[in-house]
């Protein structure tokens, strides 16, 4: 790799990163928000699931639309103007008044993020060299760790003493900044040089069939899981029995496992292989669930809250990196995209099943055994049609 590519890979991984830190904290603090809109906006377990429902939905709409559009006008200008939409909106939801305006603003920022993410992803991907390529996107994917850090950071500093809207903005600004840095960014050498015009989307659901339909699966599982866990996580604590600040605590405690897990998964998709450090990630994160939704005891739910964290974001992380690696430069980015807006399915359905479950007092055992389920079944379906993505050493 030249001196002058190294330095273009550099600039689109940091650029890269930082944005994705800053749309993790902001999704990170609608999970902190929703427990103080419960009681400002009178807000039932239901409604509060559908504002994070709304978010996926616009999310599965971006991913779509993002994938497609990257394959046709190129990565660098949905890189861009993705991620200003989702600031744009982020800072407008510091104004919202009401859970309707709450709706439309959360919808637009899922539009945007879910578009941002496999663009990103694939850039990174097509920028890295070759002998680090899915090590770069999971060290990419860490990113979102640091910005949930940063998100239970504020909310337990800040919320408490300024409230959700301070706590909005200062996770917003930052955004903004983020777009600035991306206007230096190439476009990718890959879309660039696209030369086999015979490879069309249609291709996608045809000739890599197998692959895309273990794709769509562990998407979906891990989007179902994640969401479904992690944005109810501070509202479960406190239904356990904790206290508002006790439970940011704790939520924060167990966000700082995020980071080892992403470290270990990038080690592991260079050395073990993609696709079975992924199943593994998935199969240990169906064990934590089950655990944390038996605990009682404060040993065991950080215990298993921590594992939680460890392996599902870790999963994540060799997700990105396998997603892309599945298909040829040509629909790739339509490829991750069409893969993400399937898996936003589960995180659509999660957080609104999630608070259903709750208003009709399903155990929490009985809900995420639920998940421990739906990621075994992933990872076997990944098992049985995935294909290894590692290049031969």
């Amino acid at each position: 790799m030249s001196t002058s590519t190294s330095s273009t890979y550099r600039k689109v991984f940091w650029s890269a990163g930082f944005g994705w830190m800053f749309d993790a904290m902001d999704v990170g603090l609608l999970s902190f928000i929703l427990v103080m809109l419960k009681e400002e906006w009178r807000l039932t377990p239901s409604e509060g699931g559908l504002l994070g429902t709304m978010n996926m939905v616009g999310m599965a709409m971006g991913a779509f639309l993002g994938g497609y559009y990257a394959d046709r006008i190129g990565r660098r200008p949905v890189f861009l103007y993705t991620l200003a939409l989702f600031g744009l909106a982020s800072v407008g939801s510091a104004a919202a008044t009401g859970f309707l305006s709450m709706l439309v603003l959360r919808f637009l920022m899922g539009l945007g993020l879910g578009a941002e993410l496999p663009v990103a992803s694939t850039l990174v991907n097509e920028f890295a060299p070759e002998a680090k390529r899915g090590r770069a996107v999971v060290l990419l994917e860490s990113f979102w760790a640091f910005g949930w850090i940063l998100a239970a950071v504020i909310a337990y500093f800040v919320m408490p003493a300024y409230g959700w809207r301070t706590a909005v903005l200062i996770g917003a600004f930052p955004l903004l900044y983020a777009v600035a840095i991306r206007r230096n960014i190439p476009e990718s050498p890959a879309f660039v040089r696209r030369d086999d015009d015979r490879v069309t989307v249609r291709d996608i659901f045809t000739v890599y069939r197998k692959p895309t339909i273990a794709l769509w699966s562990v998407w979906l599982a891990i989007s179902f899981s994640y969401y479904g866990m992690f944005l109810w996580l501070p509202s479960v604590l406190v239904d356990k029995g904790y206290t508002l600040i006790k439970s940011f605590e704790y939520v924060l405690l167990m966000t700082l496992a995020q980071l080892p897990g992403y470290f270990s998964a990038a080690y592991l998709v260079e050395r073990w292989g993609r696709k079975p450090t992924l199943a593994a990630f998935m199969a240990m994160t169906a064990v934590a669930a089950v655990g944390f939704g038996a605990s009682e005891s404060d040993g065991y739910l950080l215990l298993y809250g921590a594992l939680l964290s460890f392996f599902n974001l870790g999963a994540w992380g060799a997700l990105y990196a396998y997603t892309p690696e599945n298909y040829p430069a040509r629909v790739r980015a339509s490829g991750a995209g069409f893969a993400s807006a399937f898996g936003r399915v589960g995180s659509i359905v999660a957080p609104f099943l999630v608070g259903a479950f709750i208003d009709n007092q399903v155990g929490y055992l009985v809900i995420f055994g639920m998940f421990t389920v739906v990621l075994l079944i992933g990872a076997f379906l990944l098992m049985f049609l995935g294909t290894e993505t590692r290049p031969l050493r």
